[in-house]
């Protein structure tokens, strides 16, 4: 019989019927059953104690971990068995969670009770909504400035920030005439931005910082750093004239040279040998060189006839050779001296890709004044007539045809000109025209244009749809660890 109220009951160590035993002990004493949890309403985040604001949906395992370590201390002197959600309307602002949990009470009895914990959640702004909101709010700047006028390398070294997430820690992304401004909360951030930049994109950078308050007692100083990175003033397709010295070094070059590509190093070429060379940042700050021409100079010549060289001897200490182009000589006309019998020539590095009768974008040297220290100084007799960069191909067709695009950096933009939308299609052309740069980008395929048949194709660089990646889109939260499915 219970010794309490003698209804008849198994034999037990306590002697009591588990109603009685319930009266007597209750094992859910010193457990908050209520409590707060606080919510992000901008960043749709939960705060875990003292400071790290985690991502978790609605009756998730991540949320019922954080709520169960709000009352960790008062359960370990109970075994904790099970625990779920009880379902509450989504905008109701409450948790309810129901603990299984077991305790030995008297004589070597367990106990099991079941009991409900609500949790109201309470909203507040997280530290990094704080400084979005508050948008002054920065501890570091990093200034990406380059004295060119055209946008070219900044097009690319968006594309590489996208493709590395370099972009996730910014507060702001501010664009000026002649650069980028990336905002940062903490200096380390930006410390490696800069040094991705530096990886990249030949530059040179240099810091400083300004005291904003000192806490004298505690000797805390709060500082905002300043970053500043120059990109050397070269794009491609620039035709650039190289000082003695530096042409000497390279294997012997001719100081006028094309430049053909700009990743973390610039690639020039040599149009009439077609040696080769690379030239890091600080080979260029120690034998700084300039362009002679801006893209607006470019001017439309028609091959009048070409002729591949097959054989091309090497001068003495000579360095190496492209294998991708083809040594050729060309008599050239401009397209706007059609109605005279003017023609030049020249040699070019593009054999490979031109026929008589092709249009090509050259520069003129013959019919120039060049403003360089350098080119002043060299022999007339070893600067050419013309210098042809690239095939041209109609530019509405390519466009009308482009399958594919690209992602873009969210930034505050000044007003933006038609000159911007231009140089922009010029950097998507330079995709098309080169495999090596393209392989660093990612391309995403766009489905609102069809693959066109090659019928009318005029030979212009296309890129395949191998090398298209599929644009991602997340429909449905996934709760994360093993075996959780990812719908796309």
């Amino acid at each position: 019989l219970c010794c309490q109220c003698g209804v008849p009951i198994p034999p037990n160590a306590a002697n009591m019927c588990v109603g009685c035993l319930r009266a007597q002990v209750d094992i859910t004493e010193g457990i908050p059953k209520q409590g707060t949890v606080h919510f992000c309403k901008q960043c749709e985040r939960y705060l875990q104690p003292p400071g790290t604001w985690i991502q978790c949906s609605l009756e998730s395992r991540e949320l019922l971990a954080l709520c169960l370590k709000k009352i960790k201390a008062s359960l370990s002197k109970v075994r904790l068995i099970d625990a779920g959600f009880i379902w509450t309307e989504p905008h109701s602002k409450r948790l309810k969670l129901k603990l299984t949990v077991q305790k030995e009470v008297i004589n070597g009895a367990v106990l099991q009770q079941v009991f409900v914990v609500e949790y109201v959640v309470q909203s507040q702004m997280c530290e990094d909504c704080h400084r979005i909101e508050a948008k002054d709010f920065w501890k570091a700047v990093v200034q990406v400035r380059q004295k060119t006028l055209h946008k070219k390398t900044f097009f690319y070294l968006e594309q590489l920030i996208l493709k590395h997430r370099l972009h996730q820690n910014t507060l702001r992304i501010k664009e000026i005439h002649d650069g980028l401004d990336f905002y940062y909360s903490s200096k380390q951030h930006a410390q490696k931005m800069v040094d991705f930049l530096q990886c990249t994109v030949p530059s040179r950078s240099k810091s400083s910082q300004r005291l904003i308050s000192h806490d004298i007692h505690s000797n805390v100083y709060n500082y905002k750093s300043t970053f500043s990175v120059e990109i050397v003033p070269i794009c491609k397709d620039n035709v650039v004239c190289l000082s003695p010295k530096l042409a000497q070094s390279l294997g012997n070059m001719s100081q006028i040279c094309v430049c053909i590509r700009v990743t973390s190093t610039i690639h020039l070429i040599d149009p009439r040998t077609l040696q080769i060379a690379e030239i890091d940042g600080n080979t260029y700050w120690r034998h700084p060189f300039n362009s002679l021409f801006h893209p607006k100079q470019l001017e439309e010549f028609i091959i009048m006839d070409i002729n591949r060289v097959h054989e091309k001897k090497k001068s003495a200490g000579a360095g190496a050779r492209s294998n991708k182009h083809t040594l050729a000589e060309a008599w050239v006309r401009k397209t706007s001296e059609l109605d005279t019998d003017h023609q030049y020539f020249c040699s070019t590095h593009l054999g490979h890709i031109l026929n008589p009768g092709d249009l090509v974008l050259g520069f003129d040297l013959a019919n120039c004044n060049l403003n360089d220290e350098f080119a002043n100084k060299m022999n007339p007799h070893n600067i050419p007539d013309v210098v042809l960069i690239k095939k041209s191909y109609d530019r509405t067709k390519r466009q009308r045809r482009r399958n594919w695009k690209l992602k873009e950096l969210e930034r505050d933009r000044e007003a933006t000109d038609t000159d911007d939308e231009r140089q922009y299609q010029d950097f998507l052309e330079d995709l098309e025209e080169d495999e090596t740069i393209r392989k660093n980008v990612n391309i995403y395929r766009n489905a609102d244009i069809p693959v066109e048949s090659d019928t009318d194709d005029d030979g212009a660089p296309r890129i395949s749809l191998a090398e298209m990646l599929e644009d991602l889109h997340i429909s449905q939260d996934a709760t994360g660890g093993e075996g959780a499915e990812m719908l796309t």
